[in-house]
C-alpha cells in the first residue's frame, strides 16, 4: 500500500517516540545491572574483611548477605515502580498522540472534502449560467438547466448551513427556540423536496399525519434533511429510499431506510463523531464532510431523542429516531 506524505510526517514522531521509550527502558535495565554488580562487589569486599577465626563470623556473614538481598530487593522494587510509572505515562502519551493525529487527519480530510463539496455545485451552477448565456435553448432545455442549478444551490445551502449550525452549537452561541412543531408536516415537505430533486429514484414514504413534538424548528428540519440526504448520497441512484413516520405506543418513530452498502456494526457509533466518515481516509471516493450525521446526533441529544442505526435487509441501513410526542390542542401552529 502506498504511503502518503501525511502518513510519513506522522510516522517520524512515532519512530522517535518508540526509540526514546526503548532507550529509557534499556537505560533502566543497565542501571539495575550496574547497581547489582556494585552491590555484589560491596558484599565481597565486606566478606573479605572478616576473619575465619572470628567467633561471630557466621553471624556477621549472614548479616552481610541479608543486607545484600535487601538492597537487591530494593533495587528491583524501585526499578519496577519507575518502569510501571514510565509505561503508564507512555501509554497515556501514545494514546493522546494517536487521538490528536486522528483528529488532525480527520480535520485535514474535512478541509479537502469541504473544498470539493463547495467547488462542485459552484462549478456546475456557473457552467449552467454560461450555457444559458451563450446558447439559444428551447424552453424545456432552459427549464432543465435552471432546475439543475437550483439543485446545486440547495446542496450548497445545506452544506454551508451544516457548517454554520455546527459551529454555533459547539460554541454555545445558538439560541434554541423550542416550540410545538408538526413534525408530520416537516417530514412531508422534506420528502417532497427530495422527490422533486431526485425524480428518477423510487421513494416509499409512509408519513402518519398529526404527530407533534416540542423542539427548535430549524434544528428539527436539519435533522430530517440530513438523514434523507445521507440515504441519497450513500445508495445507488436507482435504489429505493423509504421515509416513515409513525406514532408507536405514544412514541414518535422516524425511520429512513436505504439500500446502500451499509455500515459495519463496528462503525455504527463512530459515524456520529464529528468529521468521521466510514472507510479508509486515504482511499475513500465517496463525497461527504462528516458533519451531517454528527449534527443529527447532536440535535437528537439536545432534544432528548434516541438515534440509532440497524442493518436493512437485504442490504443498506436503517436510521431510526425515537422521540416524545407532544400533545396538540388544536390551536398551536
Amino acid at each position: 500500500m502506498t504511503t502518503t506524505p501525511y502518513q510519513k510526517r506522522i510516522n517520524r514522531p512515532n519512530l522517535v517516540y518508540w526509540f526514546l521509550l526503548l532507550y529509557i527502558i534499556a537505560a533502566m535495565g543497565w542501571w539495575f545491572i550496574a547497581l547489582n554488580i556494585q552491590n555484589r562487589q560491596m558484599t565481597e569486599y565486606k566478606l573479605s574483611l572478616l576473619t575465619h577465626d572470628d567467633t561471630e563470623y557466621i553471624q556477621k556473614a549472614e548479616k552481610i548477605y541479608t543486607e545484600r538481598d535487601r538492597k537487591t530487593a530494593g533495587y528491583i522494587g524501585e526499578g519496577l515502580f519507575i518502569l510501571i510509572v514510565i509505561l503508564v505515562g507512555a501509554i497515556f502519551l501514545y494514546t493522546a498522540i494517536r487521538r490528536q493525529n486522528r483528529i488532525h487527519r480527520q480535520q485535514q480530510n474535512f478541509m479537502m472534502a469541504i473544498t470539493h463539496e463547495l467547488k462542485t455545485p459552484i462549478s456546475i451552477a456557473r457552467l449552467n449560467m454560461e450555457t444559458l448565456q451563450k446558447h439559444q435553448l428551447t424552453d424545456a432545455q432552459r427549464e432543465k438547466i435552471i432546475k439543475s442549478s437550483l439543485q446545486e444551490i440547495n446542496r450548497l445551502n445545506t452544506l454551508t448551513g451544516n457548517i454554520l449550525i455546527s459551529a454555533q452549537l459547539e460554541g454555545g452561541s445558538y439560541r434554541f427556540d423550542k416550540e410545538l412543531l408538526d413534525i408530520s408536516k416537516i417530514v412531508n415537505e422534506s420528502a417532497r423536496d427530495f422527490i422533486n430533486r431526485f425524480p428518477g429514484r423510487p421513494w416509499q414514504n409512509e408519513i402518519q399525519e398529526g404527530i407533534h413534538l416540542t423542539g427548535d424548528p430549524l434544528l428539527i428540519q436539519i435533522l430530517v434533511n440530513n438523514l434523507i440526504e445521507n440515504a441519497v448520497k450513500y445508495s445507488p441512484p436507482a435504489s429505493p429510499i423509504s421515509v416513515r413516520l409513525k406514532n408507536q405506543d405514544h412514541k414518535g418513530i422516524l425511520e429512513v431506510k436505504d439500500e446502500g452498502s451499509g455500515i459495519p456494526e463496528s462503525e455504527r457509533k463512530r459515524v456520529f463523531q464529528k468529521f468521521y466518515r466510514v472507510g479508509n481516509e486515504d482511499t475513500r471516493t465517496t463525497q461527504g464532510t462528516g458533519l451531517g450525521l454528527y449534527l443529527c446526533s447532536k440535535i437528537a441529544r439536545d432534544h432528548k431523542m434516541n438515534i440509532n442505526i440497524t442493518a436493512n435487509s437485504p442490504k443498506g441501513s436503517i436510521f431510526t429516531v425515537q422521540f416524545n410526542i407532544s400533545q396538540h390542542d388544536g390551536n398551536s401552529a
